[in-house]
């Protein structure tokens, strides 16, 4: 697979970007509030008649107050008689770490980082593209697949995934020669979520050794004689297991010595739990080119190890004759 190289933002960098997003959700926060106060002053709020008028708006000013992140410069608005919306800024005042911190939690609210990386034929880990969403909804996926596509991605042999329907039908309309393979970790995690607290250990033993099987027969028959035993007293799980058992053993097409990182959730979960702390810690997100730049950043310092080993020993995938060919 073969991806372009992205430079790797400097630790300064991304902490000037960090800077910049608290600041902007907390001006724009203040900004909204001091709007919605001023106009109840005026008589002139969202769900006020017209005809309760009691003032006008006039001119915003200037106020410069100390965030937790620094100095803010903030437009406060004001009326003719009755001056500006000071209740707002008294509050904050007191209570500005508060505020802050909730200021930026309710920004990260509903935006999802969707991140992809590949394995290149030299073996060795890339990180190719990372976009943001509303959802992780099939319209996301295709957009990060169509950035990828745009900027030369070919040869995709397998999409390692979890059990997303949309990801699965975005995988399948843009990389249509590509096996699709789900995470046999997840499947097992929604399998035992519907099995009896205590049959799950049991059954979370059987349901890993099918996909530690030698070969897909053995797969196969592994999966038919868990249903036949223990799955009577599961129904609900297996069901789950025998929808998803197809997608989750794509990987015995591939050579045995890959088997077991291609369905292993190990390398994407240790980069989505960086990012996601990262985040944590960030939290405000005032637009989407900030946020992208954050989460970027953030994916780029967690997979900067990735070039000091390889991943996958490619010759087994490509042997001699073939690359000959």
């Amino acid at each position: 697979m073969d991806v372009p190289d992205i430079d790797l933002p400097s630790h300064e960098d991304v902490r000037t970007v960090v800077r910049s997003l608290f600041l902007g959700a907390i001006r724009v926060t203040l900004e909204m509030l001091l709007e919605e106060e001023v106009r109840e002053l005026a008589g002139v709020g969202r769900w006020q008649k017209p005809l309760a008028r009691k003032d006008r708006l006039n001119e915003s000013y200037l106020r410069g107050p100390m965030t937790s992140m620094g100095h803010l410069d903030l437009a406060v608005p004001r009326t003719r008689a009755s001056g500006s919306a000071g209740e707002v800024l008294g509050r904050y005042k007191r209570r500005s770490a508060e505020v802050d911190d909730a200021i930026t939690s309710a920004y990260v609210q509903g935006v999802s980082a969707l991140v992809a990386y590949g394995v290149g034929d030299d073996g060795h880990r890339q990180l190719p593209a990372i976009t943001i969403g509303p959802s992780e909804s099939q319209a996301s996926w295709a957009d990060l697949l169509r950035q990828l596509l745009e900027r030369g991605l070919s040869g995709v042999r397998l999409v390692t995934a979890d059990g997303h329907a949309g990801l699965a039908a975005a995988a399948r309309q843009a990389l249509p020669e590509a096996k699709l393979q789900r995470f046999t970790v997840h499947l097992t995690r929604n399998v035992l979520a519907k099995a009896l607290w205590r049959l799950r250990g049991r059954l979370g033993r059987e349901t890993s050794a099918i996909f530690e099987a030698a070969t897909p027969k053995d797969a196969r028959a592994r999966l038919d004689a868990l249903v036949a035993g223990l799955g009577k007293q599961v129904p609900g799980a297996m069901g789950c297991l025998t929808e998803g058992f197809a997608a989750a053993t794509q990987f015995f097409a591939f050579p045995k010595a890959h088997w077991k990182r291609l369905r292993s959730t190990n390398g994407l979960e240790r980069l989505h739990g960086e990012v996601k702390r990262r985040i944590r810690s960030v939290g405000a997100f005032p637009d989407r080119a900030s946020s992208l730049r954050l989460f970027t950043a953030v994916a780029l310092q967690g997979t900067g190890i990735w070039d000091d080993r390889r991943y996958l020993a490619m010759s087994s995938l490509y042997p001699p004759a073939a690359k000959a060919a």
